[in-house]
């Protein structure tokens, strides 16, 4: 009897490191989700609302994109959880296949810093679509998540503002560290009878504003309360890019190497290949769909090829404005060297015109390019 009970322990040991390696300094090269494995690092398309903008689900699985993110409070506000109740999650709402990260809204609703009120439980604010009270709490951000069907699902947490006094800071990190732990129980009750390949993984939030060992305390903490990952969050709230370095360095240092960590919200193409150097792995950013509906075309430097080598330095990339006037007669493509579709057709003249009249069609082909250039460089930086 005693044999089979350790064999059985011996199993669970075995399934509980299925999707990680057994060593903590040994760097994740892929992540395991249960819709399929994401090479790190990664950069996730940001689909806010279920949609990334302009773009199909099809199109952004041919641009080589592996996971997207989506929001919490947006998703839970509208369509409604009803809605992915009767339609059996985002994934088949919105017809994509792969693996879906879903921020838990933290951020945004902290943004509504006249309108919301934090206490220990939760946090109570005023819906911005029809005005109803609203009241989110740790557990019942899960809840959402796990309805939505999310594949990686994030904690609550405060997202303190930038610059902020360390007294708020540690008052904000204490609460985010409360309802951190409270998340990770709710979560485990809530799973416990899913099957490991069937599990969505859940990554803590690390905080504690551009105070070194709030920081520390906070990585510290989460790690003991055991995340499937680690995010890094605060460091795209407004600080000068020294801070948010210094920020990403030391949390790279302290964080388990074989769990993937997360930067939120960050960054340009040069500060990813430094967050990778630093040891980040995931990044989100709303730059490279953004500046492509206002023109802001993200190109190779003609004198940096996008070589292994050359990211060492951030001169290797460069914008145009495509809406600028000197490329009305411009006959070549946005970057000759660029393989995306938009690049293969199109001249610059031509996107040019479609946005001088406004034809959307500008847009979607500016974004295909800008996240063939994100994703592209991943591509590069796994190798």
């Amino acid at each position: 009897m005693e044999i089979v009970w350790k064999l059985i322990t011996w199993k669970l040991k075995i399934k509980k490191n299925m999707f990680f390696p057994k060593q903590k300094n040994v760097k994740l090269k892929i992540l395991k989700t249960r819709r399929g494995n994401v090479r790190l690092p990664a950069f996730m398309p940001i689909a806010t609302r279920g949609a990334v903008k302009n773009l199909t689900p099809e199109e952004l699985k041919n641009l080589g994109a592996e996971i997207i993110l989506s929001n919490t409070y947006h998703l839970f506000q509208k369509p409604g959880l009803d809605v992915f109740k009767k339609i059996k999650g985002l994934h088949n709402f919105m017809k994509w296949s792969g693996p879906i990260l879903t921020d838990s809204g933290g951020y945004q609703v902290f943004s509504l810093s006249h309108k919301r009120k934090i206490t220990e439980k939760g946090v109570k604010f005023s819906s911005e679509i029809d005005g109803k009270e609203i009241f989110l709490t740790p557990e019942k951000v899960i809840d959402i998540q796990l309805a939505i069907g999310s594949d990686i699902i994030m904690v609550l947490d405060e997202c303190p503002p930038y610059p902020c006094s360390r007294k708020y800071a540690e008052k904000s990190l204490d609460l985010t560290l409360k309802w951190a732990e409270r998340s990770k129980k709710h979560f485990n009750l809530k799973t416990i009878h899913y099957k490991l390949k069937t599990k969505p993984l859940l990554f803590g939030i690390v905080q504690g504003s551009t105070y070194p060992d709030l920081r520390k305390k906070s990585a510290e903490k989460l790690i003991k309360i055991g995340f499937d990952g680690y995010a890094v969050g605060g460091v795209s709230v407004g600080e000068p890019r020294e801070e948010k370095i210094k920020i990403i360095k030391l949390c790279a240092q302290i964080l388990p190497k074989n769990k993937p960590i997360y930067v939120m919200g960050y960054g340009r193409p040069d500060e990813i290949v430094e967050a990778v150097k630093f040891g980040a792995d995931m990044f989100d950013c709303v730059i490279p769909t953004r500046e492509a509906r206002h023109g802001r075309i993200y190109i190779l430097n003609e004198k940096r090829r996008l070589k292994i080598k050359n990211l060492n330095s951030k001169n290797f990339y460069k914008t145009l404005q495509i809406t600028n006037n000197k490329y009305r007669l411009d006959a070549k493509p946005l970057d000759k060297n660029c393989q995306c579709y938009t690049c293969q057709n199109y001249s610059r003249a031509y996107i040019h015109h479609l946005f001088k009249t406004k034809e959307p069609l500008g847009q979607r082909l500016a974004t295909i390019h800008n996240l063939h250039f994100y994703l592209y460089l991943m591509k590069q930086l796994q190798k």
